[in-house]
Parts: C-alpha cells; sequence; structure tokens
C-alpha cells in the first residue's frame, strides 16, 4: 500500500449525477441523533453554497427527529424518511451520509454503494469485522468515495507528521502514545437524555435493531446504546478510535495489525458528573496496544475516570513528534545522539481538526477522484485493530492477524471466530 497522507489516485470517478447537476452535490443524510447526525446536517447546510452542495433528503427512525428535519432544516415531507432503503432509490442523491448507531454502519454503506452513491460513515467503520471486510471490498470494486468521519485526519498535524516520517525525519518508528481521557460529564459515552416521546409508536424500532437480534423496545437503549456490547465496542468505538486513526495516518504507511492485545476496567466510583445507567456492561477505561509487520507499536489509553492526557506522539530512534491543539502544531525534537544532524524543527497554525473541512475533503473528492482523508484503506486497518482489541478484551488473550488470510489466532495458533452479530466469538 502507498501513503495514503500523500498518495492521489483516480480510481474513483465523480458520479455522472454531479457531472449532470453543475457539478453539485445531493447529500442524503441517514440517521439524525443529537449527536452527528443533526450536526452533519446544519454544517452541510450552513455551508452548502461554498462547497456547491444541498441536502436533499434525510432519513430516521424516531418520528421527533424527522419532525426536527422538517422544521430545522427546510426539508419537505417528501424529502423525509423512515426507511432509508426509499431514500437509495432516489436518483437525484449522489451522496449518503451515514451517522445512525454502528450496528447499521456497514449495511447502509453497502446499499449505499450498490445504489451507485458516494459515502461518509461516521465512525466506526462497522461494529463487528466481517462486515468491515464486506464495506471494504465493496468499495474497493466500486467507483465511489469512501470517506470514514474521523475529522481528526484531516487536520494538518497527523498529515505533516507523516510526511516527516515518510521523509526520515525521525529515522525508524519505535512507538507511538495516543490517549484520549475525561472524567465524566455530558457526552460521555453518548449518554443523552432520554426522550420522552420515545415508544414502541414513535420509533421504528425493528428498523434501528438491524442485524440484532428482535427484543423489546428499550428507551434506554435508544438513547444510550453506547453503553451496551450489543450496540457498541464502547471507548474502543470511540475515543480510541478517535486517536487510533489519525496515529495510523502519521506513520507514513498504515499497516494491519499483526498482534493486538487488550485490558480493562469497569470501576465506576462516585461521580457527580459521571451520567448514571442501567446495567452499563462497556468498560469506563481501556488499554490496547497493537504491533504492526514493521516493528513499530502503538499504545491508545482512553478514560472516562482521570482527564489528565499526556501530548500525542511518535517516537522514532533519532527523533520525537508531539502532535499539539487539535492536530494544527507539530515539534521535531531530537534525540540527543543526533543533536548534531537532526535539527529540531516547529510547525504552527497548521489545519485543526475541523468537521466541516472533512465534509469538505470528501466533497471534492468525489469531484476530482482523490484519495479522501480517512479514505477506506485506513478505516480497514483501524478497524481491524479496533475489533482484534475488544476480542482480545472480552475473551481474556492476545489476537494475531494474518492480512494474507483475514484469519485471527490465539498466541497458540487456535483460530479465533471473531464476534458477530449474536455471536460472543470462540476460540
Amino acid at each position: 500500500m502507498g501513503n495514503p497522507a500523500i498518495e492521489t489516485r483516480q480510481a474513483n470517478s465523480p458520479s455522472i449525477n454531479v457531472v449532470g447537476a453543475n457539478n453539485r452535490i445531493v447529500v442524503g443524510v441517514v440517521g439524525l441523533g443529537f449527536g452527528w447526525g443533526q450536526n452533519h446536517l446544519i454544517g452541510i447546510q450552513q455551508h452548502a453554497k461554498e462547497n456547491n452542495v444541498i441536502v436533499g433528503a434525510a432519513c430516521d427512525v424516531f418520528d421527533l427527529r424527522r419532525a426536527w428535519a422538517l422544521k430545522s432544516a427546510g426539508l419537505k415531507e417528501a424529502d423525509v424518511y423512515l426507511d432509508y432503503r426509499r431514500m437509495l432509490d432516489r436518483q437525484d442523491i449522489d451522496a449518503v451520509l451515514v451517522a445512525t448507531h454502528d450496528p447499521l454502519h456497514a449495511q447502509i454503506s453497502l446499499d449505499s454503494l450498490d445504489a451507485g452513491k458516494h459515502v461518509y460513515c461516521e465512525r466506526p467503520l462497522s461494529r463487528y469485522l466481517g462486515e468491515a471486510f464486506q464495506v471494504f471490498d465493496k468499495v474497493k470494486s466500486s467507483r465511489k468515495v469512501f470517506q470514514l468521519g474521523e475529522q481528526s485526519c484531516s487536520a494538518g498535524g497527523w498529515r505533516k507528521s507523516a510526511e516527516l516520517v515518510n521523509e526520515g525525519k525521525i529515522g525508524t518508528l519505535v512507538w507511538g502514545q495516543a490517549d484520549y481521557c475525561r472524567n465524566g460529564g455530558p457526552g460521555c459515552d453518548g449518554c443523552f437524555l432520554i426522550s420522552k416521546e420515545a415508544s414502541p409508536a414513535t420509533v421504528a424500532w425493528k428498523n434501528w435493531l438491524g442485524p440484532l437480534k428482535e427484543r423489546p423496545f428499550n428507551a434506554t437503549h435508544f438513547h444510550q446504546w453506547r453503553l451496551y456490547e450489543d450496540y457498541s465496542a464502547g471507548l474502543l468505538a470511540t475515543a480510541a478510535a478517535h486517536r487510533l486513526h489519525p496515529h495510523m495516518l502519521a506513520s507514513g504507511n498504515p499497516q494491519f495489525p499483526q498482534r493486538v492485545t487488550c485490558i480493562s476496567s469497569h470501576h465506576l466510583p462516585d461521580n457527580p458528573y459521571w451520567p448514571k445507567a442501567v446495567g452499563r456492561q462497556v468498560p469506563a477505561h481501556v488499554e490496547l496496544m497493537a504491533e504492526f509487520p514493521a516493528g513499530y507499536l502503538l499504545s491508545v489509553t482512553c478514560s472516562w475516570l482521570n482527564a489528565k492526557n499526556p501530548a500525542p506522539a511518535l517516537y522514532g530512534h533519532k527523533a520525537t513528534l508531539t502532535i499539539g491543539g487539535s492536530g494544527e502544531r507539530v515539534e521535531l525534537l531530537p534525540e540527543k545522539a543526533f543533536a548534531d544532524t537532526v535539527a529540531p524543527e516547529s510547525f504552527m497554525r497548521l489545519h485543526a481538526e475541523d468537521v466541516r473541512e472533512h465534509e469538505r475533503n470528501w466533497f471534492d473528492c468525489i469531484r476530482s477522484g482523490r484519495r479522501p482523508n480517512a479514505d477506506v484503506e485506513l478505516s480497514i486497518r483501524a478497524q481491524v485493530v479496533l475489533s482484534l482489541a475488544e476480542m482480545s478484551d472480552r475473551l481474556n488473550t492476545t489476537c494475531l492477524f494474518d492480512e494474507t488470510t483475514r484469519k485471527v489466532t490465539d498466541g497458540f495458533g487456535r483460530e479465533i471466530i471473531p464476534f458477530s452479530y449474536g455471536s460472543a466469538g470462540s476460540i
């Protein structure tokens, strides 16, 4: 694989619809929750003129959110859908933005690609590993642009770091350190308030469950799904994914992992800022380590129990790179032994992490055929790390990955059956 930080290609061509509409892109948004869905819809509309785009349709399983789209987004009744598949039937929709809960990411992406649409899918790529490879294979065989919703990958600091690594400025890349830590507070794990209007009469529950086993409606699960293993890998799918993708990008040549291990803690001490939830299943603190074929080791620590974050860094044998702020600055600090040959450097006022910039990158790539900043090549490699980390933690083992066969084994060579819907996996 080439370097996704700097490589471009023409493998993805603009859709016929875009060219036929004076280069304007018509977007359909699936998922209008209080997290990214509403943010994307409003943000795309606010920058519609400068990006030459328009939100042509929106979809959600909750009556209240569809009503919000009609009122706040200025859409017509005919442009708001309960079932996303009806939206995909429209020939005027060029691109689909997927902002649902994790179990629907893969299927909506696959259906959208089959319908000839470009796709922007919020992280993670999928709930489970098998369906992640289905999306990867589908994107590779299509002529459509896929962007994962990890906006940190559009920050200048991570991309500059990839250039410096590839130029040999820090010598051999040895290891990387990534952290995402908070101490409770609103939004942790997506613990949004439960709407009183949510009920079996107002939520298309079977549509929301998607590939999951049928069960009675549960308003807590519907709003706070990131706390439950059936719907989410918890911190691994949120905070860890947010740090993992840019760190892998910054390595200059993201690889599939060859070994991943992960441990976690479910300890939840009293904290006035911690949202209360019934039957929480996912851990509140996780630590993963991934080993890549080139010898690079990456450590990621995420916690909702302590807010102190060490500076993100990539350590080479000649120098260290630290990435500051929201990815807008990079410092190169030489090791003492190489101080005479490696000069310290600082890169300031680079593009900071910005979801609007990430959306714009997707739009630009749809028109040009260039490789987006968080393309499917990076996404699948990061998803393998995240999926193996979840299996490692829950099965209490180390997971090894063979990128040729796509098989997972433990340290004794025994095959591990990856987690999937209705299955906790096995060795």
